[in-house]
Parts: structure tokens; C-alpha cells; sequence
């Protein structure tokens, strides 16, 4: 079973409303194995949403629609569905002694508009709303089936697990019933063309399907199966998650589903038994904060400091001025003087520094973008890592965390795994 969903109301179109209602409704069919295929916006206009619905009755088993079922005018589901299926509007008495019943309950005379709220398209199978005043309805035209639920989300919410649900598994019989499986692998510093170039012949499978997720330094690679047992979607996943990790390389897959990269970088620190002091500059204390706040945090991150500009640095370098001078405030060299500095000697203490340009920059695309200069010294590993975006701003922050915290992911697993490498006992 194929299917769609409208939202219906003009507040969604004007961004005075965030839509929640269609994501769960999404996972609601994703839970039952029916595909979603496409998802639409319609202002309360009873022509354009007659339109809608026509369409996705056309190309779609089934279309949910929510919004547009209260009492006032400008609630046009109920006469929208009506045009599209080509029946009259009906009052159903049963609806409006619901409806009756509900004021009642509440102590509250009924309007004469709630009336509206009686009437549905002839044929309408009525899904009864003990939980708000407006009734759902469901209309079985042919071969397609149009559902019609409120926009309030805890009313939409009651009829989608007690009505709705129990009838599309109805429909479905018990026999062609799937199940839908989804996992993300999480990726961080990898273009979305060459991740694209790497598994592009696994993105053209028809199941499991494969399909990329471009965020700000991030990209997400999600692997969906259907199924008629979990157990048999939890198979294919595995066999494709395999095929795709095989392709990348062996630590560009930092997490799957809900991993948070800093958290991750944080339990591989804590495993190669690493303890950070860390000095920042533009990103404002940021790399520290997100590593503490993870649970391994406080074992890791044993001092953190951050500098405003070049005067910061004459705490940590005995030469801060004279290095100043040689290579400037945000340098390789300035940088790794000061992580060789923040190391403990003889110890596993690590240092890091990360000194970038000041400037209030927030283009990181074009245009003058600074620049940042990071450095970490172990006992086994010197590097330093230019990245050509610095300043304050939120997105070049945002892009300079996740590349400081994928090298510290990366070097703290690159020494667990080397010949001789000891993780925490």
C-alpha cells in the first residue's frame, strides 16, 4: 500500500505552525509497512485542497489528510473531500449526538457552528473522537481510500493508534502485512558527492534502499528494508550496512541512528585512556563543553581554557610574543607550540589547541572566511590541521567542532588499534 499525507491550514504555509502532525503520522505507517510516497501543504482553500486530494487519489492507495475539520469556516476539509470524490455533504446524527455529548461532558453549550462538524461526505465511514469535538472520517473511493483525521496533534494522535492503525491492518490482511526498518550511519568531513561515488550502485537497490542526508559537516547515510518479519528487514540491513562500510574507509562511519559525534569521541577517548587540556580560541570553549557534557567527560577532559586573542596565549607559551611575531596569532606553529605546552611530560595527558581567526565571520561558503589552526600532541602522534573558515560565528563553529572532534575520534582509536596500543583496563 502506497500513501500520502496533506496537512490542511493556511498557518502552516505562513510558518506560524511547525507541522509535527505529518511525522507521526510517517511513522505511524513506517510501523505498519506502508510506504509513504509524498507529503503536501494546503492552505484552507477548498478548491486548491479539493485539487490535492484529487491527485493523490490518483497515484496513491491511500491519502491522510490532517487540519481543517473544526467548526468554523475556514475548516474545508469536510467539503474538499466531498468535491474530490464527487459526493454531497450528509449530516450523520450520530456524529452530532458525539459532539452533543462531548459539550455535555464539559458543561458547555454547543454552538450552532459546531453543527458543521456533523456533516460528512456521503458513504463516509465516521471515526468517532472522544477526545475533542471534531470526528474523523474515512472515504473508500474505488481503489484508493481518503482519511480524514483533526489537526489538533493529541486528538490526530488518539484516532491514528485506536482507529486508524486498526484498520489500515484490516486492509493490509495478515498476509501482506511488511514491516519498514530503518538505520542511519552517521558520517562527519566526507563530501556527499564522494560518499555518492563510493556507494553509488548500492543507492540503485530497490530494497533495501539507500539514500544520503546532507547536514552542516555532516552526512548521514540511511539504509531503509521492507519486510513481512523484523527480524528478516534486521537481516538486510545488516548485509547492506556491510556492503556500505566496505566501501568507505575503516573509521569514516562514526555512529549509526541517534549517535552524537562528540559523545562517541568521548567514549574513544575514555577507552584509549586519554586525558585532555585543551586551550580555544574562536570556538568559544564549544570543543570542551560538548566532550564534558558526555558522559565519559569528566575523565577526560581535565583542564580546558580559552583565549580571547593573542595575550591569552602568554600564560601557556614562555615565548607567546616572539611566536607571535615569527608566525602570527592563528599559525601551525603557534599552534602546536601551545599543544606541546598543555601536554603533561612523561605523562598521557593530551594537548590541544585550536586557535582560529577572531573576526565575526559567518559565511563559510565564499567571501573572506578566516581561517583556524589546531594542534594535538600525545605521546605518540604531533599533528597539526588547518581548516579554512574561522571567526565567531555559529555555522564556522559549528563546522571547526566536528572537525576537531572527529581528529580526536580518529587518533584515539588510530592508537588503541596500533601494534603496542593500551586502551583503558
Amino acid at each position: 500500500m502506497n500513501a500520502e499525507i496533506i496537512t490542511s491550514g493556511t498557518e502552516l504555509l505562513l510558518g506560524t505552525t511547525v507541522d509535527t502532525n505529518s511525522i507521526y503520522i510517517a511513522r505511524a505507517l513506517h510501523d505498519v509497512g506502508v510506504n509513504l510516497y509524498y507529503k503536501t501543504s494546503v492552505g484552507d482553500n477548498v478548491e486548491r485542497l479539493a485539487g490535492v486530494v484529487r491527485d493523490g487519489l490518483a497515484r496513491s492507495d491511500l491519502v491522510i489528510i490532517t487540519g481543517g475539520l473544526g467548526p468554523t469556516v475556514d475548516d474545508v476539509t469536510r467539503e474538499a473531500v466531498a468535491r474530490a470524490t464527487g459526493r454531497d455533504l450528509q449530516l450523520r446524527p450520530d456524529c452530532l449526538a458525539a459532539i452533543e455529548e462531548v459539550f455535555a461532558r464539559w458543561q458547555r453549550p454547543m454552538g450552532e457552528n459546531n453543527r458543521r462538524q456533523a456533516y460528512l461526505p456521503a458513504g463516509a465511514i465516521p471515526i468517532m473522537n472522544p477526545v475533542g469535538t471534531a470526528p474523523g472520517f474515512i472515504v473508500e473511493a474505488g481503489r484508493s481510500t481518503v482519511i480524514a483525521l483533526p489537526g489538533v496533534p493529541r486528538e490526530m494522535e488518539h484516532l491514528v493508534q485506536n482507529d486508524v492503525l486498526p484498520y489500515l491492518r484490516q486492509r493490509l490482511g495478515d498476509e501482506q502485512q511488511f514491516v519498514i526498518k530503518a538505520r542511519t550511519l552517521r558520517t562527519v568531513a566526507l563530501g556527499e558527492s564522494w560518499i555518492d561515488e563510493q556507494i553509488d550502485d548500492l543507492m540503485r537497490a530497490a530494497n533495501p534502499t539507500v539514500g544520503l542526508a546532507a547536514h552542516s559537516g555532516i552526512v548521514d547515510i540511511r539504509i531503509t528494508a521492507r519486510a513481512p518479519v523484523m527480524a528478516e528487514a534486521e537481516r538486510m540491513i545488516e548485509r547492506m550496512e556491510s556492503a556500505v562500510r566496505a566501501r568507505l574507509r575503516p573509521l569514516d562511519i562514526f555512529g549509526r541512528d541517534a549517535d552524537r559525534l562528540e559523545e562517541v569521541t568521548a567514549d574513544a577517548l575514555f577507552q584509549a585512556g586519554a586525558e585532555l587540556n585543551i586551550l580555544e580560541s574562536n570556538t568559544a570553549g564549544q570543543i570542551a563543553e560538548g566532550l564534558s557534557a558526555a558522559a565519559a567527560g569528566r575523565a577526560i577532559v581535565k583542564a580546558a581554557r580559552i583565549v580571547n586573542g593573542p595575550d591569552g596565549l602568554e600564560g601557556v607559551l614562555a615565548r607567546a610574543g616572539g611566536y607571535r611575531q615569527a608566525n602570527g596569532w592563528a599559525s601551525g606553529e603557534t599552534a602546536l607550540a601551545a599543544a606541546a605546552a598543555l601536554r603533561s611530560p612523561g605523562g598521557d595527558q593530551w594537548g590541544l589547541a585550536v586557535l582560529g581567526d577572531m573576526a565575526a565571520r559567518d559565511d563559510v561558503y565564499g567571501g573572506e572566511t578566516g581561517q583556524t589552526w589546531a594542534a594535538l600532541v600525545t605521546s605518540k602522534t604531533s599533528q597539526v590541521h588547518h581548516y579554512p573558515y574561522g571567526g565567531q560565528g555559529e555555522l564556522a563553529r559549528q563546522w571547526v567542532n566536528l572537525r576537531i572532534w572527529d581528529l580526536l575520534r580518529r587518533t584515539a582509536l588510530e592508537e588503541v588499534s596500533a601494534p603496542g596500543g593500551q586502551g583503558r583496563p
